[in-house]
Order: C-alpha cells, then sequence, then structure tokens
C-alpha cells in the first residue's frame, strides 16, 4: 500500500510540474492560443495520482495485488508517461511554432497514440485484476 501511495505522491508532483510549465512556457513565448501543453497537468493529476490513490483504497479494502498486478501496473506507467511525453513534445512544438514535416507530426501522434494504446490495456487488465480480488472475498 505505500507503494501506491508513494506512486500518487510522484504523480501530483509531475502535475504540479506540468501545470506550472504549460503557464510559464506559454507566458514566457507569449503564446495565448491553445496547446496540448495543457493535458499533462490533468493527465497526472487524474490518471497518475487519483487512480494511485483510488488503489490504494481498493487494495486496503480488496488486497488484490499480486505479482502480475505489479506487472501490468508498470505497463500503466509506461503508457502514462510515454503519453504525457507526446503531450509535452507536441506542446512545446507548437508553443515555438516549429513546422513539423507530415512524418514528423504523424510519428509524435503515433507515439502519443501507442502511449494511450498501451494506458488502456492495462487499465483494463487491471479492472480485472480488482475483479478477482473482489471475487475471491465473496467465496
Amino acid at each position: 500500500m505505500k507503494r501506491y501511495i508513494n506512486t500518487a505522491l510522484l504523480y501530483a508532483i509531475l502535475a504540479m510540474g506540468g501545470g506550472v510549465f504549460y503557464r510559464e512556457f506559454t507566458k514566457f513565448n507569449d503564446f495565448t492560443a491553445q496547446t496540448t501543453l495543457k493535458a499533462v497537468h490533468t493527465h497526472y493529476f487524474l490518471l497518475g495520482m487519483v487512480f494511485f490513490l483510488l488503489l490504494l483504497l481498493l487494495e486496503r479494502n480488496f488486497s488484490f495485488t499480486s505479482e502480475k498486478t505489479l506487472r501490468v501496473l508498470a505497463a500503466y506507467h509506461i503508457g502514462l508517461n510515454l503519453t504525457a511525453i507526446m503531450l509535452v513534445v507536441r506542446g512545446v512544438t507548437q508553443v515555438l511554432g516549429t513546422t513539423l514535416s507530415s512524418g514528423i507530426s504523424a510519428a509524435i501522434s503515433g507515439v502519443a497514440g501507442i502511449g494511450h494504446i498501451v494506458l488502456g490495456i492495462s487499465l483494463v487488465l487491471l479492472l480485472l485484476q480488482i475483479k478477482h480480488g473482489v471475487s475471491a472475498m465473496k467465496v
């Protein structure tokens, strides 16, 4: 359970850092349009901090964590951080007005998509682990 609270704390710090970076980077560059940098803050808060706080409560009540769960959570971390990194890359290029070739633009979108897919699959697998933990308690 300590792992879940520490992870929630880490993602809260990353979320705050993402929010400060968004605000200061756009202000420094006099950028007022929409940018994907804004999404880094909310992704880390909701899919990071809130998600792991919920896991803490679920683990406390249902004791679902196993070796398999830890592997699924490793994939979840990879998916979340890959997504956030690509949001930062896309956002920085938007703020700086960097002209990207269609191939580079597609690559950024593709890697972000892969991050979202890994995140989604690991989320479903984790929910199945929790379901198994809940079912085991009723027996």
